[in-house]
């Protein structure tokens, strides 16, 4: 391990296998820049974190540490992380690094598009407006369709937008709209996705036999969220359990009785 009485020559070796041997360096050595370029091609974050200060706001080496890793971003000075080039090459990377950027940045439309067509939940740091855009959001939710979260309620409203989430995560049914959790083509969507998502389906559709039957091939024990009605329903509940014997669990004691003894 190298200290801070060790080389530069020594160090080099040390950061070029391990960027965040940095923080053992002297200061002198923590303030030059062939080190520190080193180091962040090897652990961006960590290297640029014991990088001085003057080089943490060295644009060259704050560009290369994005490169390797945008959450680097985060440890760049003020002045850096309003620099719109560094921007995009950070969330081109990593698009939670939208997370530090400056309020003016998050409501660019291009590095916010380029933030969520590479991490979608990045959707959280945008801006209002940008949170509303149907071309922004239907990017994010494609990439994570949990991103929904985030979309404005007027987006979430959207069933084109809906669909593109629940099919990317069957989950996601559960950020749509009242209205949508209602609308019979998103919630088999969902349930062919994931079938835990009948949890989110209206319960009109909890009780409806194609939506729940497909659910149930998917998860059997997804018959928690069905209707007593079709928790009763021999045909139902002998789906289910071809897919998981443990979801006699949630059939009508009458099916319990009766499949318990077969």
């Amino acid at each position: 391990m190298i200290n801070n009485n060790s080389t530069k020559e020594e160090v080099l070796e040390a950061v070029r296998r391990d960027g965040s041997e940095l923080q053992y360096a002297s200061e002198e050595l923590k303030g030059d820049r062939d080190v520190v370029m080193a180091a962040v091609k090897h652990d961006a974050p960590s290297a640029l974190i014991y990088a001085s200060v003057e080089l943490r706001a060295e644009r060259e080496v704050v560009l290369e540490a994005v490169r390797w890793d945008g959450l680097a971003l985060g440890h760049a000075s003020k002045e850096l992380r309003n620099d719109r080039e560094i921007m995009l090459e950070a969330v081109r990377e990593n698009g939670h690094a939208l997370y530090y950027v400056s309020v003016e940045l998050r409501a660019d439309r291009e590095v916010v598009l380029e933030a969520v067509k590479h991490k979608g939940y990045a959707l959280q740091y945008a801006s209002k407006e940008l949170r509303n855009d149907r071309e922004v959001v239907g990017e994010a939710v494609k990439q994570d369709g949990h991103a929904l979260k985030y979309a404005s309620a007027e987006l979430r409203k959207d069933k084109e937008v809906a669909l593109a989430a629940v099919k990317e995560t069957g989950h996601a049914l559960r950020w749509v709209s009242d209205e949508l959790k209602g609308d019979r083509e998103v919630a088999l969507a969902a349930v062919r996705k994931s079938g835990f998502a009948l949890e989110y389906a209206s319960e009109e559709l909890q009780a409806d036999r194609e939506v729940v039957l497909e659910a149930l091939k998917q998860k059997g024990l997804a018959l928690t969220f069905a209707s007593e009605e079709l928790q009763a329903d021999r045909d139902v509940v002998l789906e289910a359990l071809k897919q998981n014997g443990l979801a006699l669990a949630f059939a009508s004691e009458e099916l319990k009785s009766e499949f318990g003894n077969d």
